[in-house]
Order: structure tokens, then sequence, then C-alpha cells
């Protein structure tokens, strides 16, 4: 047997700082919220980076949740196991403050510490993410009750973790989940049959009925979406009752999904739970879309902490295996791939952090409608790159050990949770007809940046005669979303990001398409134009040694 190291073999890329390998993300970090951000996410950025968590990621997906519908006396206890290091990736989650602790926590960054926070130990293992997406989610939402948000915010934003089979209110940290959808209707809620009737005159009842998708049914509070008499009206249900008795629903049977393994979705029943109204009766979806936009933010943030990852283990593997006689990172046609990689990867993480400072600032024209349009387009590129960057590592990329396969099936949901593709299209023209003063804050953000850059400028033109075209817009609705998101990734590379970054974008997504329109690539990377600084652009997303 030949010794290590000579036999063509990548070593792992574990025990990194994965700050310290993104400059990319270093470089957005002070600019938006202050030099301390960088040093404060130190000791997360080495735990993400860590061997350690990475095995404890692979046992979460390797031993999926499993449902316990009843105990061994018969009696129904509707409860899911996970796997230990399920339990440990929440429990560092927690301590780290990426669920609800922003919300409650003094400072001006603390939505944008937490977003670069969620970026990088999503890089780790996504589908403990949920829960944790969900809670954070949730805050936003309880603040249309002061009374009940007053009860449960404490409790969410509390840096604990707490999986035990008792109350919420029994509790030192709590996490939330949500259910919205119903079979009959998916997406649009507002078909939803569950029922519910008051039974007191402070704004207690009891729901019958089911959802097709509860996210995370092991947490301890649920926003729920019912029809009460007056409309669809939102609730919130406490899955185990204060004298710690039965669960408030039945689960059915957990979802068997393509990806985010070791999360358990769930089918579930009501039948007689109780339930708090939460906002008026009949505002159940104006309610509910404050935690609909907090979880699209984390669609963004985890797609691309996917493609980072994906990025980093691509390019580290080009760096040390060779073929054909010399490093594949060597090879122009593979540094073509990887640069348009770290393209993708450096202007999907520009566009999320700044969005999460945006929430900071309190910039809501401007997330009105950037939030779905990032969605769609952050959310539905990212497969594709993910699948590149799996190629990059031939036949090893499609092995289990690699990492690449539990990214790929995870790579698509993002895309489809809180909305699909069209649902978000729909949104962005929701917002021009109702909040027009969000095309505004989308001009102040594009503007300076394409007085600078001619390609940005054909852009941000096409974007307005889009709108100006109001007969086929909703036809072109995908189109419109895709480049305004476009724009606000061009205009923070080419005012934050090394000439190299910026051109290789505006060169390759800023491209005149048909009249009316701006295209992008074909869809597949590595299609660079020439005279780009590609050597620079890998050299960048590279993690060093």
């Amino acid at each position: 047997m030949p010794p290590k190291g000579t036999d063509n073999q990548v070593p792992p890329l574990a025990d990194r700082d994965l700050l310290a390998d993104d400059p990319a993300l270093t470089a957005t970090l002070p600019r938006l919220g202050g030099a301390g951000l960088v040093a404060d996410l130190g000791d997360l950025a080495r735990a993400a980076g860590s061997a350690r968590a990475q095995e404890h990621a692979r046992l979460a997906n390797a031993h999926p949740p499993l449902l316990r519908t009843h105990d061994r006396t018969g009696e129904r206890v509707d409860r899911v196991d996970f796997h230990p290091s399920y339990h440990w990736l929440l429990e560092q989650a927690t301590r780290y403050g990426l669920h609800a602790a922003p919300w409650c926590e003094v400072g001006p960054h603390a939505h944008l510490r937490r977003a670069a926070g969620f970026h990088l130990w999503s890089q780790l293992e996504p589908g403990h993410g949920c829960p944790v997406s969900m809670t954070y989610a949730a805050v936003p939402a309880l603040r249309a009750d002061p009374a009940l948000a007053s009860i449960w915010e404490p409790r969410l934003a509390a840096r604990a973790y707490d999986p035990s089979h008792r109350p919420g209110a029994d509790k030192a940290g709590a996490l939330a989940g949500m259910g919205m959808t119903e079979r009959q209707g998916g997406s649009d809620v507002r078909t939803n049959t569950t029922r519910a009737t008051a039974v007191d005159d402070a704004g207690g009842y009891v729901l019958h009925g089911a959802k097709w998708f509860m996210s995370a049914p092991m947490g301890d509070v649920f926003l729920v979406l019912a029809q009460a008499p007056d409309g669809l009206t939102c609730f919130l249900v406490e899955r185990l009752a204060v004298d710690g008795g039965p669960s408030a629903f039945r689960i059915e049977r957990l979802k068997d999904k393509l990806g985010n393994r070791s999360n358990a979705s769930a089918e579930v029943t009501f039948d007689g739970t109780h339930a708090r109204r939460l906002g008026e009766e009949g505002h159940g979806v104006r309610t509910i879309i404050e935690m609909v936009a907090a979880t699209r933010l984390d669609c963004v943030l985890g797609s691309a902490a996917l493609v980072r990852r994906a990025v980093a283990e691509a390019a580290w593997h080009a760096t040390h295996r060779s073929a054909f006689g010399r490093r594949l990172a060597d090879q122009p046609l593979m540094q073509v791939v990887l640069a348009d990689l770290a393209v993708e990867a450096e202007a999907a993480t520009a566009l999320g952090m700044r969005l999460a400072a945006a929430r900071d600032a309190g910039e809501d024209d401007l997330l009105r409608i950037a939030l779905p349009a990032a969605k769609l387009e952050v959310c539905k590129r990212t497969p594709a790159a993910v699948a590149e960057a799996l190629e990059c590592l031939g036949g090893n990329g499609y092995v289990e050990e690699s990492v690449l396969p539990l990214l790929f099936r995870e790579s698509p949901l993002n895309s489809i949770w809180e909305g699909s593709g069209n649902v978000n299209a729909l949104d962005v023209l929701r917002a021009l007809r109702t909040a027009p003063d969000s095309v505004e804050a989308w001009q102040a953000e594009v503007e300076p940046a394409a007085d600078a850059e001619p390609r940005l400028r054909t852009a941000v033109t096409a974007v307005l005669d889009l709108i100006r075209r109001a007969e086929d817009l909703e036809l072109r609705a995908r189109t419109l979303a895709s480049l305004l998101a476009r724009c606000l990734q061009a205009a923070l590379l080419v005012e934050h990001a090394p000439p190299a970054v910026a051109d290789a974008f505006c060169a390759s997504r800023l491209g005149v398409g048909e009249p009316g329109g701006v295209a992008g690539t074909s869809g597949m990377h590595g299609t660079l134009p020439p005279r780009l600084d590609v050597v620079a652009l890998v050299a960048r997303a590279t993690p060093p040694g």
C-alpha cells in the first residue's frame, strides 16, 4: 500500500475556521455591521468547521427520526424520537443564538449577526435548521398579541435547548413549529378546511381538522391557520397541556422526504385541540405573513450556505487532486467552472447578508420586494450550483462520504418551502401593487452602482420597462423577480466586492436578452466569458492549505 498522501487522495476538509476560509463573508460583515461581528462569530465558525460537528451531521442524517404513536400499554403518545446527534446540533444552534435570540437581545446588528451564524452553521447539516428557523420566525407573528408574546418570546429566545417531553411552560427554552398547509390547497391556504370554534371570551378556541405539513412536530408551540366564523385566522397551539397531558394533536405519519432527512415533517390531526387566537378573526394571513417573511430570509441564507459549502468542497478537491498530468485547479476549464461557482456563492451570500441588515434597520419597503425576489433567484439557482460542484469531484462526489449527496438532496427544498417560485414571483407583483414605495427602495439600492457599471444600468432599465408593461406582467413575473434580485446582487458586488468578482457577475448574469428582459446564463455553470480573472476568483473561494 502506498504511503498516505502519495496516492492522489484529497485530505478531508475538516477542523477549519469557516470564517477564515471565506473572505467574501468576512469582508461583508464589517461593512454592514462593524468589525466586531467577525470576532463575535469566531467560536461558532470553528465549531461549524470541526470534524466533531461534521460527524454529528452525518449521524443525524444516517438515522432519521422515528414516530411513536403509542406506548407499551396502547396509550397514544404521539412522539418523535431523534438521534442524539440531532439534539447535539440543535443544542449548539440555540446556544449560539441562531433561533429567536435576535428579537430580544440589545444591539444594532442582532439579525445580521444571527444571519451570518445561521449561514455558517447551515453548512453543516440543514435539516435541524427547520425548528431553528421556525422559532426565529414565530416571534414577529406572536407580537400580534402582546400578552401571548410576553409569555412566549422569552422562552423562544432563551439560549437553552430542552427536548424533554414536558409542557413548554416548564422549560428554560422552547422551540416553535408551524402548521399552515392542507392537502386540498397547499400554498392556497385560504382553502383550508380546519375549523376553529370559540369556547370562551378570552381568545380560547378548539380546532378540528388536519394539516398536510406540520413543521417541527416536536416543538413546544405552533402557529396554525384555521377557519373561524369571520374567516381564516391564526392560532397558537401548545403541544402539551400545562398539566402534561396528551399531545394536542395526533401525528398520523412522518413525511418520507427527498432530503431534510434528519428533520421531522408530519401529517397531523386536530380533534378538539385547544388553541389561542393570535390576532383578529379573519386576519390569519396578515398575522402569519410576518412568519413567512422571516422564514423566506432563512431560505435565502440556507441556500447560500449550501452553495458555499459545495463550492468549498469542490475547490478543495480540485486543489489537492491531479488528473491528466496536472492539478485539477490548474486546468483552464476547471478554473472556469470553479470561478463561476465562486461568483454564485459570493453573490448569494452578499444578498442574504444585506437583507438581514435591512431587517435590523427596519427597511420594510425594500424587504417587501427584495425578499420574495431573492428567495426565487437564489433558491432556484442552488440545485444547479450544487450539482456542478458535485460533478467537480467526479464519482467521488456521488458517494455519501463526500457530503455532496446530502447537499444535493437538500438543494431543492428552500425553493419550495414558504412558497414555490411562482408564489414568490406573484408576491413581487403584489408588492408592486400594494407597496409602490418598494420599487423606490429597490431603485435607491441599485442606482449608485448602476451609475458606475453600464451592464447594471441596462439591467435596471430592463426592470423598469418590465414593470411598465402591465398588460403581460404576470406572464413575465419570474423574469422580473429574477432580474430584480440579480440587480441587487450586482449592485452589492460592484460597490463592495473585488473588481474581478463584480466583473464576472455582470458579464455572466446581466447579458442583454429578449426585448424588455435580461438573460442570465443558460443555467450551466462554467460558461463565463473570456478575459475574466478566473484564477483570482478561484483563489478567493478556495479554503487555504
